[in-house]
């Protein structure tokens, strides 16, 4: 029998966090245990707590922006060490053989695990993930705030090599939040023309410091039709509805609408307004191992790391209501305190 995991957990939908205690079972031969020193909170923690996906199961044990060392390594374990710092995001395991995996889409496998789907996930002591999914953490990258640079930063940085955006290009964002804000960072450092769009403009100095050349009230239409047909790429890093159609229009021929906010209602787009202007609408989850490390190195070079806010791990009631309040600046993390 394996050394109990103790955890945080909660017993139902949007139930209070309990302390919980867990049998791992033997370590695979293709894991590794993490010590889990910090974990950063995501929305999509907050999605699953509240079964917002339909896809929980509990007790729940969320957290999918680990930071920590690794305790323990099965055999067939490759390239890590006792002790090494690493970081584990959404991805906990895929299958290794599949065609979209040797092609190195392991985030694309179809039978991906993610961390917090159907096992616990880092609001623990310890987790274990796949010895791939666990990512060396470069020296120059603080623990405490690089947790969500694990969910949130591979999500917007993926965008950029997947679609090949050049430094020349105009890029907006949708939704200035966990995301938004590693977008901004991002973009800027990558050499792009940066528009943020965002339903609260009292924040336009704070974006601009982010990396924003210009801010625009999401819902003004006279901002919105004085864009017209001037940006190349408009990534929507939020999960609320907007007016799709009117951000469409802010697009130039070629423009590519980009989603990595799970916006939960179907989109209504005119197909003319695609046709006319060869447009393209697309979406992506996280990003590939390989890209994880380019992000990370990107992140080293140009000093970016998350705007983060830090509560104790036992206090994890009341980051979550924090969140939930919509108050977070700019994304939590947890400090283990076990």
């Amino acid at each position: 029998m394996s050394e109990p995991i103790r955890a945080w957990a909660a017993s139902g939908p949007a139930q209070p966090f309990e302390r919980f205690s867990f049998d791992p079972g033997p370590l695979k031969a293709d894991e590794v245990e993490i010590r889990v020193e910090h974990c950063g909170v995501c929305h999509s923690d907050l999605s699953m707590w509240e079964n917002e996906w339909g896809r929980s199961a509990y007790p729940l044990v969320p957290g999918h922006e680990v930071i920590g060392q690794i305790v323990a390594r099965g055999r067939e374990v490759r390239g890590l060490v006792d002790g090494q710092r690493v970081g584990l995001g959404w991805f906990a395991r895929s299958c290794m053989h599949c065609s979209q995996c040797l092609r190195g889409d392991f985030h694309l496998c179809p039978q991906t695990e993610a961390t917090i789907v159907g096992r616990h996930g880092g609001f623990a002591e310890r987790v274990r993930c796949h010895w791939a999914w666990a990512i060396p953490l470069p020296q120059a990258l603080a623990s405490a705030s690089s947790g969500p640079l694990f969910c949130g930063g591979i999500t917007v940085f993926s965008p950029l090599m997947e679609f090949d955006v050049r430094p020349i290009e105009r890029v907006g964002v949708v939704g200035i939040g966990g995301l938004g804000h590693l977008a901004l960072k991002y973009l800027r450092a990558w050499g792009c023309d940066v528009t943020a769009f965002t339903s609260h403009v009292g924040k336009a100095g704070d974006l601009e410091a982010m990396g924003a050349h210009r801010v625009v009230g999401s819902r003004d239409d006279r901002a919105m039709a004085d864009l017209a047909g001037s940006l190349d790429l408009l990534m929507v890093t939020t999960n609320a509805a907007l007016d799709w159609t009117g951000f469409l229009s802010t697009l130039a021929p070629r423009g590519r609408l980009h989603f990595v906010g799970a916006v939960l209602e179907p989109l209504n787009l005119p197909a003319f307004g695609l046709i006319s202007g060869q447009k393209s609408v697309s979406g992506s989850p996280l990003g590939r191992i390989s890209t994880i490390k380019h992000m990370l190195s990107f992140s080293e070079r140009h000093d970016i790391a998350p705007l983060v806010e830090h509560f104790p791990m036992s206090r994890v009631n009341e980051a979550l209501a924090h969140l939930r309040s919509g108050k977070a600046r700019y994304r939590i993390v947890l400090d283990a305190d076990f």
